[in-house]
């Protein structure tokens, strides 16, 4: 057995070190009422709305976890359901103006975070990371 983790462990230990970190940042702002779980839905919502079927997929989840997890956060206040246009029988979910001030709360704690990991890698080493994370997209996010 290798005396360091693998790659993709490494990562998700960063990952969930962020997640943490943006979850006691909202914390300490007051917004003591939203789940991780419930964060993980509002980071796949389309600014123009998604449909609840594509956020079950995204998130890995079953489009009943994902449905409860969306009506807990409509009664919250941080999404709304509203018609989809290209279809009368769908409907899509969008951040209400609160669910967009905590989305753009964390978005300011995930930018604090990638400032210190600059500091400590060095830009140019931050830089080869972002790149390879990039370009890693193209073979892992079948999103994009």
């Amino acid at each position: 057995m290798a005396d360091e983790p693998s790659t993709a462990v490494l990562m998700f230990i960063a990952h969930r070190d962020v997640e943490s970190r943006v979850m006691a940042a909202l914390a300490r702002a007051g917004v003591a009422d939203l789940t991780i779980a419930q964060s993980r839905v509002m980071q796949r919502l389309d600014p123009a709305g998604s449909r609840l079927t594509d956020l079950a997929e995204q998130a890995r989840i079953t489009k009943q976890t994902a449905g409860a997890l969306v009506d807990q956060l409509e009664r919250a206040g941080y999404v709304t359901r509203k018609p989809d246009p290209t279809d009368a029988r769908a409907r899509l979910v969008t951040l209400t103006e609160r669910g967009g001030e905590v989305c753009r709360m964390a978005a300011a704690e995930v930018a604090q975070v990638e400032i210190e990991w600059r500091k400590h890698l060095g830009d140019n080493s931050f830089d080869a990371l972002r790149g390879a994370l990039i370009s890693l997209r193209e073979i892992t996010d079948p999103y994009r």
